[in-house]
Parts: structure tokens; sequence; C-alpha cells
């Protein structure tokens, strides 16, 4: 299979292992470069060695051995550091030693270990806290609300977030809530001693002088207008046996004392009629709240009112209108809630980067809720570090891995060549004057 075709591989658990792409084709090409020079450089000393020593047996001079010292231990370092960079990777020269081939082998420990290093490194509450508060987020949030561009960035945003939202909720399911839930308020809340109580208000200020004086007006009006009406009502009601002109003289004197009695409560503000009102709405608003039978008939009457269909489709459509009224306002920019909105952000904005008791109220929230999230969630959070990690085939790790360091891990094999002969060269000198 070609290294770059390894994208789709998926470990344990359905969790996608390490995608192999061009780019680390392109970096393992690199880290072959540097193996080679650092393979280079050890065949280098090696040679240099070899050389060295023959010069050495020939009679070539004390320096022949100095420098077969250098080369000697720069094998040496060169030869022990490939194999510790190997040993990472893959089991040297395909020989199983124990703690070879640790990143493939380990891989799983690894990821446990880095797990809780984070865990326990980076999402302690106080590590946490700490960096946050030295962010001063409540500052910085305010600075940037309080610039217009990015108030109107927020409310446009919000808005498009307002309209989603009411676009994704179905009416039926809404609308289902909302009537349950006024219904069951309406229910659960007696209603009648509020009533009595503002009844009881009312008629203590004269506020209900008013409903009166039109009721008195109106029905003025009417009898004006309707006399005739009202004569021959009361004629239909006398008995069959008396005479009409009778009947009509009645139906003219009835009729000229209730409009005589409705003029006069119109007119008359301290009428006894009105004083009688006074006393039946004081007494109602009284038993409104005290009395239990009268409590219990506003209870059926409310209850009846609610289970009324009309009721019920005017709770259903109240929420269809207000759907349709808060879309409308989020869509248009000069609306009064887009407005409103903005004019909130740059005051909020403006008062977080200006007043420090706010941004600290700010920093504290933040910092709480951040807080409680690392520490409630560490062990999902640091698991999911380690089951990623289980979940990525050992093998295809190991060369990605490889790819991305490898190139750094050949200077390491370098370095160990040439620190090993400067080291060996210094022994073999100090050796050799102390010895001579």
């Amino acid at each position: 299979m070609n290294r770059t075709d390894q994208t789709d591989r998926v470990g344990p658990g359905g969790l996608p292992s390490f995608a192999y792409t061009e780019a680390d084709a392109e970096k393992q090409r690199g880290v072959r470069r540097m193996k080679l020079i650092a393979t280079g450089l050890l065949v280098g000393v090696a040679l240099v060695f070899a050389l060295a020593t023959w010069a050495e047996r020939s009679g070539a001079g004390a320096w022949a051995g100095y420098v077969a010292a250098a080369a000697e231990a720069g094998m040496v370092g060169a030869l022990a550091d490939w194999f510790a960079v190997t040993a990472l990777f893959r089991h040297p020269l395909g020989l199983r030693i124990p703690h070879t081939a640790i990143i493939p082998n380990k891989k799983d420990q690894l990821g446990t270990a880095l797990g809780t290093f984070v865990g326990e490194n980076f999402l302690s509450g106080d590590v946490v806290r700490g960096r946050l508060r030295a962010l001063g987020i409540g500052r910085r949030v305010g600075a940037w609300l309080a610039e217009p561009a990015h108030a109107d960035r927020v409310t446009a945003e919000l808005s498009t977030a307002l309209r989603g939202a009411l676009t994704v909720l179905r009416d039926s399911d809404v609308q289902a809530v909302v009537g349950e839930a006024i219904v069951r308020r309406a229910e659960s809340a007696e209603i009648a001693p509020g009533i009595g109580k503002t009844l009881e208000k009312v008629v203590a200020d004269g506020a209900h002088h008013r409903a009166v004086d039109l009721i008195c007006t109106r029905a003025h009006d009417w009898l004006v207008t309707h006399s005739v009406s009202v004569m021959d009502a009361v004629e239909g009601g006398a008995p069959g046996w008396t005479p009409r002109f009778v009947d009509r003289k009645v139906g003219e004197r009835v009729y000229r004392e209730l409009l005589r009695f409705v003029t006069e409560m119109r007119d008359m503000p301290d009428h006894a009629a009105r004083g009688a009102i006074d006393r039946f709405l004081t007494d109602f608003a009284a038993d409104l709240q005290s009395d239990t039978e009268t409590r219990a008939r506003v209870e059926r009457m409310k209850s009846d009112l609610v289970a009324r269909e009309e009721v019920q489709d005017v709770i259903a459509s109240a929420w269809s209108s207000v759907r349709a009224m808060i879309i409308s306002a989020a869509e248009d920019d000069r609306s009064e809630l887009r407005l409103r909105a903005r004019a909130s952000l740059l005051s909020l904005g403006a008062r977080l980067a200006a007043d420090e008791r706010l941004q600290a109220k700010v920093d504290g929230w933040v910092e709480d809720a951040a807080v409680y999230v690392v520490t409630t969630y560490r062990g999902e959070i640091t698991s999911l570090i380690s089951e990623t990690i289980a979940s990525w085939d050992a093998e295809h790790t190991s060369r990605k891995i490889e790819a991305h360091i490898g190139r750094d891990l050949q200077f390491i094999r370098i370095n160990g060549t040439v620190v090993g002969a400067l080291a060996g060269l210094l022994i073999y000198t100090v050796a050799h004057a102390l010895g001579g």
C-alpha cells in the first residue's frame, strides 16, 4: 500500500488513525537525506580509523594514534546514537532486543502517560484560573465590544442565530409547550384573591366612577333612541285581559321613570344607586378575598374559560404572531430590536472597559465556569487523548512521528559522532600525558 494512500484508517472505537499525507512523505524524504549524512559520517570516521591504525602500525608517527583514538570513539558514539534513535521506531537490524521499537510497542502507555501529564499540568484549577486571570478577559471583551463595528457584527450574528433557532423550532411543538405552560400556570394560581385586592383598590380610589359614568351615559342615550322599543316591550309583557290604552299608559310611565332614573344617576354623583354600586363592589371585593364559595365559583369560571376552544386557539396562535414579529425585527437592521441590542452591547462594552469591579465579576464568572469544566470533565478530556492515541495504527503512527521529528533525531547521531571523537581524543591525550 502506498504511504500516501493511508488516509482512511479507522482504529478501535471508530476513531480515525493518523492520515499520512504528501507533506509527511516530503518530510520523510528529508529524514532519509539526514540519515545518509549521519551514516556517511559514520562511514567516514570508520575509514579514518582504519587509515590511522594502518599509519600508526606503519610508524607514521604519534599523531596517527591520536587520530585513531578520536575516530574509534567517534564510531562508538555514532553507533550508540544510531541504536538509540533507531530503537525509538523499530528493532535495530530486525533484532527483537528488549526495550526497542518503543513507540510502536509502548504507544498506548505513552498515550495514557500523555493524558495524565496534560490533566495534571494543564487541566488543574489553579493553572486554568491563573492563565485566565492574566488574560483580563473582561477588560478585553469590553474594549472589543465598545467598538461600533464589533457591536454591529455581534448584533448581526445574534440576529442570524435567533432567526435560525426560530426557523428550526416547529410551531406545533412550541405552541404545545406555551399552551401547556399557560394552562398549567392558570390552573395552579388562584386568581380570585388578586382580583379582589385589585377591585378593592379600584373602589377605594374611585377609579370605577368613570366606568359608571360611561354606562349611565350610554344607557341614557340608548333609552332616548329606543323609546318605542322599550314601551313596546312593556306592553308586550302585560296580561292579555288588560285594555290596550292601559298597557300603553303603563309602558309610557315605566319608560319615563326608567329614563328619569338613568338621567339622575348620570347627573348626580351622590345618587343612591351609585352608593349601592360602591357597596356592592366593596362587598364583592371582600368576598373574592375571603369567601370560600365565591372564590370557588371564580376558579370554576376560570377553568371553564381556559378550556374553551376559542381561548386555546388564541394561545396557539400567539406563538405564530410572536415568532413572525421577532423574525421580521431580526431581519431588519434598522428595527427597534436590533437598534436596542446594538445600543446595549455598546453600553456593556463601555462599562466593561472602564469599570474594574464589573471586569472582576466577569473574570470571576469565566474562571469559575472554566475551572468547573476542567475539573468536572478532566477524566473525559484526558481519556480522549489516550483513547485517540490507542486507536492509531502502531506502524503507521511510528512512521508519521518519525517523518516529523526524525530529521532532528539524525542530528543526535551526528553530534554523537563528533562529541564521541572529541571525547576519545581527550581521553587518549590525558592517558598519554599521565602515562608519559
